[in-house]
């Protein structure tokens, strides 16, 4: 059965999330592929190891593959190695530019900013945001842990940050029903 859709989905992760996400790519893309969906994106979290493997099994699904990852970002220096702070934020590739991004701060987040997990920095977002759209994530996203914690002032100049980061229409806030008290 086939339902054609518009709809894709753009935060998902595949069994190289460790703990996170539990679908092989080769079943995450052939469902997508099932439903209809002209496209579909990867956004493990931290790299881009199954990156190679998900652009294949989408081309030979004639699923258009969206390249992604879910960045652990520090609001800190990437080098400061006293905190364990990660944030999560979604970062898609709309281009080759952004591709090539997403590649360099996947590299960088490993060489230059690993402190429990590999950490980008919003100076390292800036020097390499061009081609890419972003996406405010989960909970552990900057915006929605300030509103969690009643800072409603650091959400709104988080948000206004990556917009003006990544410009005008490449950066989302993520509705997501987690089954928290909406208070």
């Amino acid at each position: 059965m086939k339902i054609l859709s518009e709809f894709v989905h753009l935060h998902n992760h595949s069994d190289y999330s460790l703990l996170d996400g539990a679908s092989p790519i080769p079943r995450m893309v052939q469902r997508a592929a099932e439903l209809g969906m002209p496209a579909v994106a990867l956004t493990d979290h931290g790299s881009m190891f199954g990156a190679v493997e998900f652009y294949l099994e989408a081309k030979k699904a004639d699923v258009k593959p969206i390249m992604g990852m879910e960045a652990y970002v520090t609001r800190g220096s990437r080098k400061d190695r006293t905190r364990d702070t990660a944030h999560h934020l979604v970062l898609l590739a709309r281009n080759e530019e952004g591709f090539k991004n997403l590649m360099k701060l996947s590299s960088l987040a490993f060489l230059e900013g690993f402190y429990y997990k590999p950490r980008v920095d919003h100076e390292l977002l800036a020097q390499h945001a061009g081609g890419l759209v972003a996406l405010s994530a989960c909970p552990k996203g900057e915006i929605a842990e300030d509103l969690l914690e009643d800072r409603d002032a650091d959400a709104l100049k988080t948000a206004m940050m990556y917009r003006d980061m990544f410009g005008a229409g490449n950066f989302y806030l993520e509705m997501q029903n987690h089954g928290l008290d909406p208070r």
